[in-house]
């Protein structure tokens, strides 16, 4: 298993790819936001179902945790760091888009955090997005769910960042086993007919 996990290619660098558009969709989103919005101000897309409202948030995703702005943005630091670290591990696609939507949402966040007012780590984070009874949101948020979604269906089908599968490599140790055991019981029969054969000559 391990040999058939080292043939599959490494997806580091897919996971910049998505990471790195996820990113430039959130920036250039929030952007044109602030170009064309007033803060507070609120324009409906489809009705009340969809609304662009801009305001800022100091908290994390989805506003929570507002006066914790500081310890949010370490907490997007370590996860940025922690995905950049594994990913030269990644042999897994689905991994690789999981993580790559992961690393885009934190970083597009993380941005705001250390670079727009008030000041570096206490940046408040532009959301632009409202759906009825919903936290006001942007893309780096939306990243972050579907991506952390995709991680969770990924880990309860046991399918690992190597590319490999635990019921695979159960099964496979299994086939071993099958294998061992007819050999093992050929040579014990091989051995007890062998010994019969002497004892039968000494006598």
């Amino acid at each position: 298993m391990n040999g058939s996990a080292a043939t599959k290619p490494r997806r580091f660098v897919l996971v910049a790819v998505v990471a790195a558009v996820a990113l430039a969709l959130d920036f250039a989103t929030k952007e044109i936001v602030l170009a064309r919005f007033a803060p507070g101000e609120s324009v409906p897309v489809v009705g009340d179902l969809l609304r662009f409202t801009l305001v800022f948030n100091p908290g994390a995703a989805f506003s929570i945790g507002t006066g914790m702005t500081w310890v949010f943005s370490l907490i997007s630091i370590g996860v940025v760091t922690y995905i950049a670290v594994i990913a030269r591990r990644l042999r897994s696609l689905s991994w690789a888009l999981s993580l790559g939507l992961i690393l885009g949402g934190a970083a597009g966040n993380l941005v705001d955090r250390l670079f727009r007012p008030p000041g570096p780590l206490h940046g408040h984070v532009v959301d632009w997005i409202q759906l009825p009874n919903w936290p006001v949101f942007n893309l780096a948020d939306s990243s972050l769910v579907v991506g952390s979604v995709l991680a969770v269906v990924l880990a309860f089908r046991g399918v690992n960042i190597d590319g490999t599968r635990d019921g695979d490599t159960a099964d496979g140790a299994g086939d071993g086993a099958d294998r061992d055991g007819p050999s093992g019981g050929a040579d014990e029969d091989g051995g007890a007919a062998g010994r019969d054969g002497g004892e039968g000559e000494t006598r």
